[in-house]
């Protein structure tokens, strides 16, 4: 009896011991969890996710497709823009390769001032009208963060870049979305047939608006705004004293006569705009990262805040590499051999090409009036694509990863462009870039005629 009480009484203190144990685990765990709690991401940036570029930059990597996603050209761009770097590496200046003036290097602050003057008929001052930044992306990074404040809306024109919304969100402001939407659905279509619903994008503005995004050329759809589109924006933005953010960053890429309206132009408006640029897309060297905005100093102010006490300032013999070739360009702008007139010529043929051996696949492509990306709908192809072997939930994800995969071309998915209630909006497109080589265009028009 003795024995069997001392076997039940170690049996309960084992018991006993194997829940405080598990106690102190599930206290200890809790614990480590409420600690890294406190690394989870601010509530600023909640809701944050991968990109689409780092997703389909991973699926690249992974299935070695040719690549026409990506928005960078993979043919060399002008030689005296690269051969710029190396002389500066040689030059005999060594502040080449020190800090230069955080707000933007003089020299190329100047070039741009004389540009941008005669272009938008004011004179610029190059020290307080203008700002150089890391790619335009820090633009409109220094743009959204330096005039958003929290409450504020911003009306955001779909499909959009996909920073537009987060950057707008990390602010505290509130995005409103209007989506451009096809007019035509039979014939050619071209990017103007994409348009604004007036109703609805009237409707949006109101006392809390603080600020439009507008993008022109654009990037999807290749729309350039054409002047009574853009008057209309700056009749809103006046009536409601709304400031407009102008990414101008495909300002040279127009075709078929088309005309590039910088909406600072027209009346009412250089005192309510900010107007962004880059060089990566300008002078084909994405890599570069070298952007600016420009617009009233009392706007480009709040920019310089931002920047002073982020990025500070950018590398010296990239701003100044630029600089160089800017005042080549100015000594020859208008000319036939400027590259501002000779990019776009050979892109036109390119997108030519591309809208060719797309409708020959059975898309239907809406052929861009500006910048060198298409829209295409693939739509017709469906009968073609084992879209239930992707398990993702738009359509044109799983489309664009089994073509990734099994045809060996890569695209992207513009539903990443759409706000969440709009996606379905772009799920019937993919969206393919025409800066190419023109071998790699004819490798992708190969691939889709076997297919075929």
């Amino acid at each position: 009896m003795l024995r069997s009480c001392r076997l039940t009484l170690a049996a309960a203190q084992r018991s006993l011991r194997d829940q405080f144990q598990f106690l102190r685990h599930q206290q200890s765990a809790s614990a480590s969890s409420s600690n890294m709690d406190k690394f989870d991401l601010p509530q600023r940036l909640q809701g944050s996710t991968p990109s689409v570029w780092n997703e389909y930059i991973a699926l690249a990597m992974q299935y070695k497709p040719l690549n026409l996603g990506q928005g960078f050209p993979d043919d060399a761009a002008p030689e005296y823009v690269t051969h710029s770097l190396a002389d500066i590496a040689k030059d005999e200046n060594p502040l080449l390769h020190q800090y230069t003036r955080g707000y933007g290097h003089v020299r190329l602050v100047n070039a741009l001032s004389k540009l941008y003057s005669n272009l938008v008929g004011k004179q610029l001052n190059p020290l307080s009208d203008i700002l150089i930044t890391s790619g335009a992306y820090e633009a409109l990074y220094s743009t959204i963060m330096g005039h958003v404040d929290v409450g504020d809306e911003v009306i955001i024109i779909e499909p959009f870049f996909d920073c537009y919304e987060p950057m707008v969100k990390m602010a505290g402001g509130v995005p409103r979305f209007i989506p451009l939407k096809l007019r035509k659905t039979e014939g050619p279509i071209s990017s103007a047939d994409w348009v604004l619903d007036d109703a609805e994008f009237e409707s949006l503005f109101n006392s809390k608006t603080k600020m439009i995004i507008l993008n022109t050329p654009h990037n999807p759809i290749g729309k350039v705004f054409n002047r009574q589109e853009l008057e209309r924006i700056a009749e809103l933005c006046r009536k409601w004293n709304v400031l407009c953010v102008s990414d101008e960053v495909y300002e040279w890429l127009v075709f078929d006569g088309a005309e590039h309206i910088r909406i600072c132009t027209l009346p009412g408006m250089w005192d309510r705009t900010i107007t962004l640029g880059s060089a990566g897309k300008t002078f084909s060297v994405t890599g570069w990262k070298i952007g600016w905005a420009y617009g009233p100093a009392q706007l480009i102010r709040n920019l310089q805040m931002v920047h002073q006490n982020s990025v500070y300032t950018c590398p010296t013999p990239l701003q100044e590499g630029v600089a160089r070739s800017f005042e080549l360009e100015l000594e020859r702008l208008g000319q036939p051999e400027s590259y501002f007139l000779s990019l776009p010529r050979e892109l036109r043929e390119k997108r030519d090409f591309m809208a060719k051996f797309l409708t020959e696949a059975g898309m239907r492509p809406t052929i861009p009036e500006g910048g060198y990306f298409m829209l295409a709908d693939w739509s017709p192809l469906t009968s073609k694509v084992d879209l239930n072997s992707e398990p993702d939930k738009y359509r044109d994800y799983k489309f664009t990863k089994w073509m990734t995969k099994n045809m060996g071309l890569q695209g992207i998915p513009p539903s990443a462009f759409y706000s969440e209630p709009n996606k379905p909006l772009g799920e019937d497109f993919v969206r393919y870039c025409f800066i190419k080589k023109q071998e790699n265009l004819d490798k992708a028009a190969e691939l889709l005629s076997k297919w075929k």
